[in-house]
């Protein structure tokens, strides 16, 4: 695959990555080792059912690793992203960034009357 260059590299970015709710979760992954559930629900104000579906995607990609266990008697679901995670992460903001580079300056010229 050829990598896109100029507006057509929007298309290329990695969609995956990009729906908002996916992307709001490897960012608070980004900087934590691991992240509870119950606190992931509560800074992306999913549903459960909502957020259990987007970390099913991820984790079916590989890019964040679901760990369930137990504290006490409670059950206990975290989350951590893994290497992939990370390079996937990395290279979106990467080729986002050349999208934004390419978009035209939208600001209002202090020239026009």
């Amino acid at each position: 695959m050829t990598e896109a260059s100029g507006l057509g590299a929007v298309m290329a970015l990695d969609r995956l990555v990009h729906e908002p709710a996916r992307l709001l979760i490897l960012a608070v992954l980004a900087n934590a080792k691991e992240v509870e559930f119950t606190f992931l629900e509560t800074v992306s104000g999913l549903s459960k059912g909502n957020l259990s579906s987007h970390m099913s995607k991820l984790e079916a990609a590989g890019l964040i690793e679901v760990i369930k266990r137990f504290r006490g008697k409670r059950p206990l679901t975290e989350l951590r992203m893994t290497a992939a995670g990370r390079k996937a992460l990395a290279d979106y903001r990467q080729r986002l960034a050349a999208v934004m580079q390419e978009l035209p300056d939208t600001a209002p010229s202090a020239k026009r009357k």
